[in-house]
């Protein structure tokens, strides 16, 4: 296989990209994609054999589900089921947010594989808001299957050439959208019948869209890392305890009170503000410093920024440890502290 990146740089560029595109997904092949989230690696949905060079390409484990990308609603009932007592807050959540950065895992219909769904009776759906992708997945008139598209557990990819260095001769097309607008996968909610007028709204992975986003449509349950997924039986992507994760080990410092930094050993600091009233920027000679929100702490660029910093970090040379700051755990902070957390767990620290 080879990668192409196919730059959209020209109206010109862009359609060949797009035709590109179109046919290879068409031919049983696989592409990478941009999305408003993060870029994805995308296969015809109802192709199983497709679907399943996803999986050999990112190096993924089967038990891990898929999130689906429909072309337009009227896919929805071909791909899942909306239980009846459910669908009027469904309509409403589909109302405020699709397109965009929000997945909704309800019941599949047989016609998705199970290779997409990881086995499970359910299926992971959403609408994306990026011009290309909507243009492909129009031109397609075939819900796409599309992971991240970067190797199983890492850095999650929000440019073309962070797809490149993750995925070269790996997949035969990369299409460059440029930057993704989000830079944070989309939130993941399960729905689930209450008592009372509005349903527990189960968020078991943060997000663009925020529980303050979604706590009008019904009461908001944060599901934490539980035995099914420490059984390796997660019921949507992204829920593993070890995820997102540079190559160099990662820590979360809570407080700069607790460095303690080893004689001989070189530190990066991916810092929230890059204030020195924080007390981070002083504890030692940083290899390197990054600064998700420059001086103003805005969460929303913050998340933009992250796995592109993040990533940045990863590629020094001679670094034995990355320390992360915390930032505030609300809003689009929580999505960011539940990546960090996952991105510590898997280097054990």
């Amino acid at each position: 296989m080879y990668t192409e990146i196919a730059y959209t740089e020209s109206v010109r560029t862009t359609k060949g990209a797009i035709n590109d595109a179109v046919l290879l997904l068409r031919g049983g092949d696989i592409v990478a994609l941009p999305t408003e989230t993060v870029y994805g690696l995308a296969a015809d949905a109802f192709d199983s054999t497709a679907v399943a060079k996803i999986f050999e390409a990112k190096e993924r484990p089967a038990f891990d589900p898929l999130i689906v990308h429909l072309p337009n609603l009227k896919w929805l009932p071909k791909v899942a089921v909306v239980p009846d007592d459910l669908r009027e807050v469904i309509d409403a959540l589909i109302k405020a947010f699709w397109p965009g950065p929000l997945t909704l895992v309800l019941p599949k219909t047989d016609a998705v594989p199970d290779i997409v769904t990881a086995g499970l009776p359910t299926v992971a759906v959403r609408m994306s808001d990026h011009e290309i992708f909507k243009k492909i997945i129009t031109a397609l008139d075939q819900p796409i299957a599309a992971p991240s598209a970067n190797r199983f557990g890492r850095i999650s990819p929000t440019s073309a050439t962070a797809v490149s260095e993750e995925l070269d001769g790996r997949i035969p097309l990369i299409v460059d959208g440029g930057a993704c607008a989000r830079g944070l996968e989309s939130t993941i909610i399960r729905l689930e019948k209450a008592r009372g007028p509005k349903p527990f709204i189960h968020i078991l992975r943060a997000g663009p869209i925020t529980a303050e986003d979604l706590k009008k449509f019904g009461k908001i349950v944060t599901e934490a890392h539980n035995e099914a997924v420490e059984a390796n039986a997660p019921e949507a992507p992204g829920m593993l305890a070890n995820h997102y994760a540079p190559t160099t080990p990662l820590r979360i410092l809570s407080s700069p009170d607790d460095f303690r930094p080893e004689p001989g050993r070189r530190y990066a600091l991916l810092s929230y503000r890059g204030d020195k009233k924080d007390g981070y920027l002083k504890l030692t000679d940083w290899a390197e410093t990054l600064v998700l929100s420059p001086g103003s702490g805005k969460l929303p660029e913050a998340g933009i920024r992250f796995f592109h910093l993040l990533r940045q970090l990863d590629k020094l040379e001679d670094i034995d440890e990355i320390i992360a700051e915390p930032v505030p755990d609300r809003g689009v902070g929580a999505a960011i502290m539940e990546r960090l957390r996952k991105a510590a767990a898997k280097s054990g620290v």
